[in-house]
């Protein structure tokens, strides 16, 4: 019987060779088909279509903890109007509107968008939250070319923590009353 053990980076090793052929296998293919040597195209992730209203505007819906927000996206000088107010006005912490300007620096898109959004429900943190979410969802359906960059970023994902309930026989969701010994 042979002692024929490998370690993790013998793995890694193994997994880098096979990548590295598979990628040399695409581009041998790819440069056959540009040739003119194969019929068929080289697959690639489908690019989806661009999402717009009748009046030239991307529409999403964003969630986080209670609060829903309805985003309208737009190109423009990069207003963002929330509940009829500017967003200074209505999210004053600069922490908030640093959550909801962040899809626009992924995207590298900052000051070329216009948004109109209302929001309701749940407090200013978790509204700020659906903002940012609508807003992803939103320049994802305007440019599809961008879905990968805020995908990576986790944007695109709906942040699903929320409160825990109340317990019965407790003060608060764990929390116990406090023990009496006599």
């Amino acid at each position: 019987m042979t002692d024929n053990r490998q370690s993790l980076s013998d793995l890694g090793a193994v997994l880098n060779q096979q990548g590295d052929v598979a990628e040399a296998n695409a581009e041998v293919k790819a440069d056959a088909y540009l040739s003119g040597q194969i019929d068929e195209p080289v697959q690639r992730a489908p690019l989806r279509e661009q999402d717009l209203d009748k009046y030239g505007r991307a529409y999403a819906t964003g969630r986080r903890k209670d609060a829903v927000a309805r985003v309208w996206l737009k190109p423009g000088t990069g207003k963002i109007t929330i509940n009829g107010r500017d967003q200074e006005v209505y999210f004053a912490r600069p922490t908030l509107r640093l959550v909801i300007n962040q899809v626009f620096g992924i995207t590298e898109r900052t000051g070329q968008y216009d948004v109109i959004c209302t929001v309701k429900g749940g407090g200013l943190s978790g509204q700020a939250g659906a903002v940012k979410h609508g807003i992803s969802q939103a320049i994802t359906k305007y440019e599809p070319i961008l879905r990968a960059p805020v995908k990576a970023a986790g944007f695109l994902t709906r942040d699903s923590r929320t409160v825990e309930r109340k317990k019965y026989g407790r003060a608060k969701a764990r929390r116990s009353f406090q023990f009496s010994k006599r």
